[in-house]
């Protein structure tokens, strides 16, 4: 079974770390993927670029695009990762391991009922760390 893990932070707190204190939450993160990939069960992960950058559509016919993600919440979805378990047990251990890497950051577990492959990014290339302007 494939569950999301959606990471909820308040992006203020977040934008506000030092480029050392992001590298450190990131290099952490790497560890968590490792325990939580040792048996193949991580797939595709992303962080979001800040929500001053989100547009909406919505609206009938070809819709309208608006500024923002209009969350009316103090936290914001800044990623995801996509991991397969057996069940949901698994999925929330992972969780687990995710919160101590980030432990102000709040995680959501969902089953996900369709998947479609996409590529897969190179893991030699370095991550962007996403910043406003």
């Amino acid at each position: 079974m494939l569950y999301a893990i959606l990471a909820y932070h308040v992006e203020t707190e977040v934008m506000s770390w030092t480029p050392q204190a992001d590298a450190t939450v990131m290099m952490d993160l790497a560890k968590a993927h490792e325990r939580i990939n040792q048996q193949g069960r991580l797939g595709p992960a992303a962080r979001l670029g800040t929500t001053q950058k989100a547009r909406t559509l919505r609206g009938p016919g070809v819709g309208t695009v608006l500024d923002g993600p209009f969350a009316e919440t103090k936290e914001q979805l800044l990623g995801f990762y996509i991991v397969e378990f057996d069940d949901e047990d698994g999925a929330i251990a992972a969780a687990r391991e995710l919160k101590k890497a980030n432990p102000s950051a709040v995680y959501e577990i969902r089953p996900i009922g369709v998947f479609l492959p996409g590529q897969t990014i190179s893991r030699n290339e370095a991550p962007e760390v996403i910043r406003p302007d």
